[in-house]
């Protein structure tokens, strides 16, 4: 992105919140082999509000934990975060609803002294904390000059390895001034604030994301998150994209959910600003990753029931990979390990040329640790290749006994669904 975010998380009664808290994760026709092992577990929600409940009431202080304060949280951000149902309470329909407002209040104090507007942040992390898997949320968020809508979250060691060695992960950040445009960013050790990585996605046509919901979500593994809005895969960030950095998303992280005022990325609230503003949000589920404990070794299956197979059943390099009649023979026997390979026949599941395009031929290759035989399995059952941020695919949503498989944008359609076993 061309204009990364500064810190967002130095809250001082966050640290010390957590201090405690977080102290206390096609086939040759040889005979017909034994039945695959049992499938692991697939993804199961593990924590989740609907934000069901009267309106006007608080959120569940089971589930969340609201900040309070106006330090700025080390981006000069303007606004004083309260406790109870002042800037966040349900509204009777099942959505949360986050609330900036000018304040009314003298007796505020901001780090720049009386504070100009209130709002509200939450967080899990006294209640949930979650390695790996779906996150997801789907909000409409504000609009306007100076107003920063946020879904992310932070390792649940903050208040011992202090940040950004916890590491952060944000699902979606919004600066008003770009209403058709979102963020995806991680923070970690030599890639902080300013030097985050991470990518922004756009609305077609001019559309604003303050006119609708929007579904905002991160899948991520133990080597790949992969970012996502309505469905659509758009980056993935691996430990290779790091520069020789730490790759710190190997521990449980806590959710947040806030909305700014100001602060030096999206500037301060003009004359052009209006107030209150809100950010309405209709649930957060979190599931598991959906691969149940790895290495999984058996059969992968896509469209119609057909397995994934070694095409003549051969390990020679640049042999494709194609769908067939499940014969439980070792050319449909794949393990799908800790370290992002897929792997049969003692070779890799790979990306021909390691190209990005769609249509791109898979193939068996030797391992050789690059990006094109890196795939992250999500819990909406699909393989993305983290080398290219796309999936594997079968061409039309073929069924059709032989039909090759290749590369293609990820669209979360039966074309790119893979169950293990």
């Amino acid at each position: 992105m061309t204009a990364a975010p500064s810190p967002r998380r130095r809250l001082g009664g966050l640290v010390l919140l957590l201090a405690g808290a977080l102290l206390a994760a096609a086939p040759s026709g040889a005979a017909r082999a034994a039945a695959p092992a049992e499938p692991p577990a697939l993804a199961a929600q593990s924590w989740a509000d609907d934000f069901d409940g009267p309106a006007g009431s608080a959120v569940d202080p089971a589930k969340w934990t609201l900040e309070t304060g106006g330090s700025g949280n080390g981006n000069h951000e303007l606004q004083y975060y309260t406790a109870g149902a002042a800037n966040a309470a349900l509204d009777g329909q099942g959505h949360l609803v986050i609330t900036a407002k000018r304040s009314t209040d003298a007796g505020l104090s901001c780090w720049y002294g009386t504070c100009q507007y209130t709002s509200a942040r939450l967080n899990t992390a006294r209640t949930f904390t979650q390695a790996y898997g779906h996150f997801e949320s789907r909000i409409k968020i504000p609009r306007g000059q100076g107003i920063w809508p946020a879904f992310w979250m932070l390792g649940n060691d903050i208040g011992t390895a202090g940040w950004p060695n916890s590491g952060e992960i944000d699902v979606m950040e919004n600066i008003g001034r770009e209403p058709g445009t979102v963020h995806g960013t991680i923070h970690g050790p030599g890639y902080s604030g300013a030097g985050g990585i991470g990518a922004p996605y756009s609305l077609p046509a001019g559309q604003a994301f303050a006119d609708a919901f929007h579904t905002f979500a991160v899948d991520w593994s133990p080597g790949a998150i992969t970012w996502s809005v309505d469905g659509q895969a758009y980056q993935t960030r691996t430990p290779a994209d790091l520069g020789g950095n730490r790759w710190v998303y190997d521990h449980p992280f806590f959710v947040i959910l806030n909305l700014a005022v100001g602060g030096d990325w999206p500037g301060s609230p003009d004359g052009t600003s209006a107030f209150p503003q809100t950010m309405v949000v209709d649930y957060v589920h979190v599931t598991t990753s959906g691969t149940g404990p790895l290495p999984y070794t058996g059969r992968i299956t896509g469209p119609g029931g057909m397995c994934v197979d070694v095409a003549g059943a051969s390990s020679a390099d640049r042999t494709p990979i194609q769908l067939h009649n499940c014969t439980g023979n070792a050319a449909q026997q794949w393990t799908v390990g800790t370290d992002g390979t897929v792997r049969a026949l003692g070779k890799c599941l790979d990306v021909d040329a390691a190209s990005h395009n769609d249509g791109a031929a898979v193939q068996l290759y030797t391992c050789n640790g690059t990006g094109a035989q890196q795939w992250a399995y999500g819990s909406g059952h699909d393989f993305v290749n983290t080398g290219s941020g796309k999936c594997l695919d079968s061409p039309n949503g073929s069924s059709a006994d032989g039909t090759r498989l290749q590369l293609w944008t990820c669209n979360g359609t039966a074309a790119q669904r893979w169950t293990l076993g």
